[in-house]
């Protein structure tokens, strides 16, 4: 039963977080089709933009980082990897409702919100990943992770709480919430680039593991 559930779990997972992100996406094409002053040479237009592309890149790296992981690892399911992708909808669904240059404030507490709940499901999956034998190669040479490994993490959650609180009641978005969107979209661009590096270093330690097995062989 437990070899079952893991040959199993990665499809079901990736099938029900693509409904989800889908749900999401249809939501954030609506706001897109729905409002007006979009498409409008505006500052305010201008703001929106960017704080939409900030929240697309949101979305899609929460599905890179789940596929990559069901992709490289295997571990036995519980009941909470199947409700975590329930979670991480509504508070995309809030997030995508918050899209206002006049909501400013709620849309970076939730941008908090959806990347520090990521990091915390994908360090869970990593520990029941390291647990399950099927992964031994890739964790032997390892360690666990410890807190310092979250520093950068919990630094920009606090940045993202403590900017959303600064500019609560903020009625007139002017060039410090550009930036701050700007700022917002790199720290996603670059999270892009250490997912990518990861799969990249996960890749090539098996392609050596693969090179091992064969001269063995022979």
């Amino acid at each position: 039963m437990r070899e079952r559930a893991k040959d199993s779990f990665p499809t079901v997972l990736l099938t029900l977080l693509s409904i989800v992100q889908a749900l999401a996406l249809e939501l954030l094409w609506s706001h897109i089709m729905n409002t007006a002053y979009l498409f409008e040479m505006t500052w305010l237009a201008a703001i929106s933009w960017v704080q939409i592309t900030a929240t697309f890149l949101g979305l899609v790296l929460i599905w890179v980082v789940y596929a990559s992981n069901v992709m490289r690892f295997r571990w036995t399911p519980v009941t909470s990897d199947s409700v975590y992708p329930f979670v991480i909808g509504l508070i995309e669904f809030a997030h995508i409702a918050s899209l206002d240059a006049d909501e400013i404030s709620n849309w970076l507490l939730l941008m908090a919100l959806i990347f520090s709940t990521m990091t915390w499901v994908s360090h869970t999956n990593m520990k029941r990943a390291r647990r399950d034998p099927d992964n031994a190669s890739f964790f032997a040479n390892r360690q666990p992770a410890t807190l310092r490994d979250f520093y950068v993490t919990i630094a920009i959650t606090l940045a993202l709480i403590t900017t959303g609180i600064i500019f609560r009641g903020n009625d007139a978005p002017g060039a410090g919430t550009m930036i701050v969107l700007l700022a917002t979209n790199a720290l996603l661009i670059a999270q892009f680039y250490s997912v990518a590096r990861f799969w990249e270093q996960s890749m090539d330690y098996a392609k050596e593991t693969d090179a091992e097995d064969s001269v063995g062989d022979k």
